[in-house]
């Protein structure tokens, strides 16, 4: 049976998160530890910020939670009320919708699909995929894209985090050019460097209070730390500034960001408040260079944005029902292959020892039509007596059912 186990941002804490992480040189080791160690026919490791899940086909996850704990060198106890198990169908459902973006922490966002990916290249390259996983990540990767072409999934801004991102692009042509100084180290500005992150920015740097908490952020998305009392020294170097503290008074000042523009010889700068109260005086909106938003401008957009978007994640949920779906019939169909495969062998060894049978009267010196009509009686019967005896044998509502299954297997009618 299929499984996904995991822990992500809907379910734990980063520090959680951080503690059952496996990094990407080290799970071709990990897929090894644990199919060796444990009765786990296939299995793959997703494993980001915002999520560690395993998907493995096996006949129980206990096994595979005892590993986890044991392969981080955690007590069970620590991670087990963050962790979630799913099984059929929910388990397909849920990598379908990790696939599409719906589970991430911005909905609808690409990048969870090409980290997918990866995990499955390194599970194949670890020769951990076997038939059933590999089809169900080719099928979720098919829905991804379904979900994509079909749906306005991806199309519209419906976070904070989001609209940013929307009106930074409008400043600058590209932000894979542009450096990137956030302030604070909360959720928003967790959510916030996702989605600037996945742009690609040349620099990254988390600006906060408590310098371990800023370089434990700085560090998920390859940046650098600093202390906020150094907020002066850097901010010219930034194109974009995106701050939200829980400081009372403003911590960025129109003197500071004055300095800054004119260091920067005029050149734009993009800053997003999303603080309450704020973080940049009001005043420093007035400034030339500058490009200042707010919570409030920010809400403007996503408000634009978050009735079709809701609209198209329940289109793409109806997708997911239907493959899933789908794929559990495909699952069905693959248990009767082990009996297809036994017939075929049963038939394989009657139609051998017929043969050879044959060839030992022909060599007798027996005519050949008449070989020939032995061989197809004897093969005849000898295909036929299993279900034959099995029907001559059967009482009451069993032969009704066996006659009803074989008229149905051998294309059978009332007047045959």
């Amino acid at each position: 049976m299929i499984f996904t186990l995991g822990i992500n941002h809907h379910s734990a804490p980063l520090a959680i998160r951080e503690r059952v992480a496996f990094n990407a040189d080290k799970l071709h080791h990990a897929l090894a530890d644990l199919t060796h160690s444990q009765p786990v026919k296939e299995v793959a490791i997703l494993s980001t910020c915002n999520r560690t899940e395993i998907y493995c086909s096996a006949e129980t996850p206990e096994v595979v939670i005892d590993w986890l704990a044991r392969y981080h060198q955690l007590e069970r106890s620590e991670f087990a009320p963050y962790l979630y198990t799913h099984d059929q169908p929910e388990a397909i459902r849920h990598a379908f919708r990790v696939a599409s973006g719906l589970d991430s922490m911005v909905i609808g966002e690409p990048q969870i699909l090409g980290q997918m990916k990866d995990a499955v290249r390194v599970a194949e390259e670890s020769g951990t995929l076997g038939t059933q996983l590999h089809k169900l990540f080719q099928r979720s990767f098919s829905v991804a894209k379904e979900v994509r072409s079909t749906t306005a999934i991806g199309a519209n801004i419906v976070s904070m985090a989001a609209a940013g991102v929307h009106l930074a692009e409008r400043i600058f042509e590209s932000l894979e050019t542009q450096r990137i100084l956030f302030i604070g180290a909360g959720e928003m500005i967790e959510l916030c460097a996702a989605h600037f992150c996945a742009r690609q920015p040349k620099q990254v740097t988390i600006a906060n209070r408590t310098l371990e908490r800023g370089r434990a952020l700085a560090e998920r998305f390859n940046g650098t730390a600093i202390r906020l009392d150094e907020l002066g020294e850097h901010l010219a170097q930034n194109d974009i500034v995106v701050s939200c503290t829980a400081s009372p008074l403003p911590i960025i000042g129109l003197g500071m960001v004055e300095r800054a523009v004119k260091a920067r010889r005029h050149r734009p700068m993009f800053m997003v408040d999303l603080a309450v109260p704020r973080d940049i005086e009001e005043e420093v909106g007035e400034l030339d260079d500058v490009f200042l938003y707010t919570v409030d401008d920010l809400a403007q957009v996503v408000e634009s944005g978050m009735e079709s978007r809701q609209a198209a994640v329940v289109e793409a949920e109806d997708i997911i029902a239907t493959r899933v779906h789908d794929f559990l019939g495909w699952l069905q169909a693959r248990e009767v292959v082990p009996v297809i495969r036994s017939l075929r062998d049963s038939a394989e060894r009657m139609r051998r020892h017929e043969l050879e049978h044959a060839v030992k009267l022909l060599a007798k010196g027996e005519a050949p039509e008449k070989v020939l009509d032995h061989l197809s009686h004897r093969l005849t019967n000898k295909l036929l007596h299993a279900p034959t005896q099995a029907l001559n044998q059967a009482e009451g509502g069993e032969r009704s059912e066996l006659q009803s299954a074989v008229s149905r297997l051998f294309h059978l009618h009332s007047n045959d």
